[in-house]
């Protein structure tokens, strides 16, 4: 099992390195991938030509054999995200738990949600600042920027999974816009 999940850790290490040289080719586009076990995959909104995802993957490996391994962290990992999301929630729901057992209510008036509304969104705001950090501190748990002996087999490009259209629609793409997925089909090789 340790293994499958270290498999997993280094595709998504390289996925968010693959996504670092991208962007600094091509400023125009947005992107949504995932890993898996033998590889990742990379839903591109833009003009990207495709023997350029090979290029940046090819790249980003290199670069991170040769010890770049911080180009596994990327600040719009779905790990940053999460944590931003439950950090504030948990904040805001703090500051309305704490009055309730300041002032021993059990439920809030208005007058008290009102009264305490500008300490949670402080205590949001605060939350939202302490994210990134706590996030890319907890992507270093779901991301290696160590490869290995990683090697790229293929970067073949397929069908949009479905949740491409989703993240389509999240990240406010146009229908006109170009619209290509691919598979970066990697293996660890024997020693």
């Amino acid at each position: 099992m340790t293994d499958f999940v270290t498999q997993i850790r280094r595709n998504h290490g390289l996925e968010h390195a693959t996504i670092h040289m991208l962007t600094k080719r091509y400023k125009t586009f947005s992107v949504q991938g995932n890993a898996t076990l033998n590889g990742f995959h990379l839903n591109m909104f833009g003009d990207v030509p495709a023997d350029a995802v090979e290029e940046a993957a090819t790249e980003a490996l290199t670069r991170m054999k040769d010890g770049e391994e911080g180009l596994a962290l990327h600040p719009n990992c779905g790990t940053v995200l999460l944590t931003t999301a439950a950090l504030a929630t948990l904040a805001g729901q703090a500051m309305f738990a704490f009055e309730r057992r300041r002032s021993g209510k059990n439920q809030l008036s208005t007058a008290d949600f009102l009264g305490v509304l500008p300490s949670a969104i402080l205590a949001v705001v605060v939350a939202l600042i302490a994210a990134k950090p706590a996030g890319m501190f907890f992507q270093s748990y779901t991301t290696t920027g160590r490869p290995g002996k990683m090697e790229i087999v293929a970067v073949k490009k397929i069908s949009p999974p479905l949740t491409s259209y989703l993240f389509r629609l999240l990240l406010g793409q146009q229908q006109n816009q170009h619209f290509n997925s691919y598979f970066i089909e990697t293996k660890q090789v024997e020693e």
